[in-house]
């Protein structure tokens, strides 16, 4: 990688991975326009740099552990859903993945010098976590979807996360490079850079795939819709985790 190598330049060279067919592949290609301004955040350029703000990046872990609760919970709501069994033990495993390993991961960030001194000031007076507008927004919209429309345009809905994330951790970890091993947010990165992430995102896309060919037409346009939108919010949940979005009025 060159030193003048961007972001969006290493995203197009990786943007496919995880496509699992003719579907999948014009589903991501219609949200391309979302993916790239994903990579140019301003966030995630700052993360890869390794001058992220320690507070912003406190915020987005704090914002995270309640997004994944009700990722978690939206998960689950699609395994009692599910046709199949297969389907079934992939969200149930998903779901407990999510609480595990990555909450885990959290505990061990949150709990560093370099961020644990932020925590007080970020959550509310009582010392609990509190979602911000875009927290709240994503979970709700993803949990409506999983309860209220057919099980395929619920796993429309929570395929960005696994998708986006395992696309972002690659580019990070192209941008990173030789810098990895002294790298302040090393965990983070290797976390979604990981054979397991990408197994997990793998084996989504492809029941994506199968849902999307197996789809009415209107259905079809239903999960495409939905996809878009859960695409949108993980570019705006970075990007709120920035400038610590809360709930306040505009002036």
């Amino acid at each position: 990688m060159t030193a003048t190598t961007s972001a969006a330049e290493i995203g197009r060279e990786l943007r496919n991975l995880y496509v699992a067919g003719p579907r999948t592949q014009a589903l991501w290609d219609s949200c391309d326009d979302i993916i790239t301004a994903t990579e140019n955040l301003t966030y995630l350029q700052e993360l890869a740099a390794g001058d992220l703000d320690a507070r912003a990046f406190t915020n987005y872990l704090i914002q995270d552990e309640i997004y994944l609760d009700g990722y978690a919970r939206t998960m689950l709501l699609l395994g009692h859903r599910a046709a199949t069994n297969d389907d079934m033990r992939f969200w149930a495993t998903s779901a407990g993945t999510a609480v595990a390993v990555e909450n885990e991961m959290h505990e061990a960030l949150l709990a560093s010098d370099e961020f644990s001194h932020h925590i007080a000031e970020l959550n509310d007076e009582n010392g609990k976590p509190v979602a911000s507008p875009t927290t709240l927004g994503y979970v709700s919209f993803l949990m409506a979807t999983a309860t209220t429309e057919p099980y395929e345009v619920g796993v429309a809905g929570v395929l960005p996360c696994f998708w986006v994330y395992a696309h972002v951790g690659k580019v990070l970890t192209r941008l990173v490079g030789d810098g990895m091993a002294t790298h302040p947010y090393k965990q983070w990165i290797e976390e979604y850079d990981s054979e397991d992430f990408d197994a997990g995102t793998r084996e989504a896309v492809k029941i994506l795939e199968r849902e999307l060919e197996n789809a009415r037409p209107a259905e079809r346009e239903k999960m495409e819709k939905t996809f878009r939108q859960a695409c949108m919010y993980e570019l705006h949940f970075w990007a709120s985790a920035r400038v610590v979005e809360r709930f306040e009025l505009v002036k």
